[in-house]
């Protein structure tokens, strides 16, 4: 039973998970460890059900002996938490590298990458895209006789600048082969949404009800949310994705962007009678698997990175501190766990000044909390640094009491 083209066709979104793949690419490379852990942990965000969410792309057994023995590794100790998938290229040789990789691993996968443009078959193949696409399908077949329980999908490259109607023809012709999801991928990430959405809805239209089509959206023009939001409106289930948005050159849309929206927001997005679980996805989770790839890979969240960046949940200025509801779309801390930190920068006000005081262990009055203020602003522009370190303040509030304390 190929449980995710399954869950696809019962209108539950399944996440495809790139980020030990295509992050690779984006020369962030992850031990075969690592890339255990991380599938087990992404899973893990479904519960019981994370083989029927999850698609992790485990990497590209045939770059090397190392990397065929992670992927393998993937398979035999993530099996049962996540649907384990390999990468390949359209050649046999590919193919046969890719199923051997995850055989005998429960809801085992594998995808092969078909040119779908003119363009890129030339560079690819050295052939048309008709010619490529026709031997996509031969390579189909190839690997459901390889090994009929291990599912096969295709991954469609440059879909986005191929004619739709040939893509959706040859999507059903690769379906009725025995794929079980066919992707339409813009492979250089310069969709506009309206073209996205034309994309999916031209192939889908072409391709016929059997065929479950996947997304995989690059984010160059930092429209891959956008994009895939498009896709999943156009009724697309299944979309890739990859945490902190690392792949290749701008990477594509985030993981952790992806399952929040569509956890708080499925109604508006999809529809209101849409029901995208089998076991919604623990949020609270999304913070901890997002630092671990960070640490990982050396490519960490900034302050403005969206849901698991460094300035959710932080306030430094009055009416935050005052009415943080006004100033958030939501509680970061019932919503993923992030308890919120008053920070202290030249924008503080009076009440952010004796919070960070007494957080620190100091009680203020009114006259130290205004000296501590403007000890705070100057200090901020003298250094050219917004955020005054709790160090320096604690220093000074040593001083500052002391001072106090003396002259009553």
């Amino acid at each position: 039973m190929d449980v995710v083209r399954e869950s696809a066709l019962a209108g539950r979104v399944v996440l495809w998970e790139e980020s030990a793949r295509d992050g690779a690419q984006a020369r962030t490379l992850m031990t075969p460890e690592f890339r255990v852990r991380l599938a087990r942990e992404t899973g893990r965000v479904f519960g019981a059900d994370g083989p029927r969410h999850v698609v992790f792309a485990a990497g590209f057994p045939a770059v090397c002996a190392e990397e065929f023995d992670a992927v393998r590794r993937v398979a035999v100790e993530a099996e049962g938490a996540v649907s384990v998938a390999a990468v390949c290229r359209g050649t046999r040789r590919d193919v046969e590298q890719a199923v051997a990789s995850v055989r005998g691993s429960r809801d085992a996968r594998v995808m092969v990458v078909v040119p779908a443009s003119d363009a890129m078959a030339r560079v690819m193949t050295h052939q048309d895209a008709a010619g490529a696409l026709r031997d996509g399908t031969g390579l189909v077949k190839i690997a459901r006789d390889l090994d009929d329980t291990v599912a096969v999908d295709v991954c469609l490259a440059d879909a986005s600048r191929a004619d739709h109607r040939r893509t959706g023809d040859a999507a059903r012709a690769m379906t009725d082969a025995g794929a079980g999801l066919v992707v339409p991928a813009d492979t250089v990430g310069g969709q506009l949404p309206h073209a996205c959405a034309e994309m999916f809805t031209a192939v889908g239209a072409a391709a016929g009800a059997d065929v479950v089509l996947a997304s995989h959206l690059h984010n160059d023009l930092g429209l891959g949310l956008a994009n895939t939001l498009r896709a999943l409106a156009c009724g697309v289930r299944v979309v890739s994705a990859s945490w902190l948005g690392i792949a290749e050159r701008s990477g594509m849309v985030a993981t952790e962007q992806v399952l929040f929206l569509l956890a708080r927001h499925h109604a508006e997005l999809l529809g209101a009678d849409a029901v995208p679980w089998w076991t919604a996805p623990d949020l609270r989770r999304l913070p901890g698997i997002a630092r671990a790839v960070a640490e990982e890979t050396g490519v960490a969240p900034t302050v403005t990175t969206p849901i698991v960046g460094t300035g959710v949940g932080t306030i430094s200025t009055g009416t935050p501190f005052v009415h943080p509801q006004l100033f958030q779309p939501y509680d970061p801390a019932e919503v993923l766990g992030i308890e919120p930190e008053v920070l202290l920068t030249h924008l503080a006000s009076a009440r952010v000044v004796t919070a960070v005081a007494a957080r620190l262990g100091h009680r203020l009055d009114r006259e130290q909390a205004g000296a501590a203020m403007a000890w705070a602003k100057t200090r901020a522009y003298r250094t050219g640094t917004a955020v005054v370190d709790d160090a320096d303040f604690g220093a000074y509030l040593d001083g500052l009491t002391r001072v106090s304390g003396t002259a009553r």
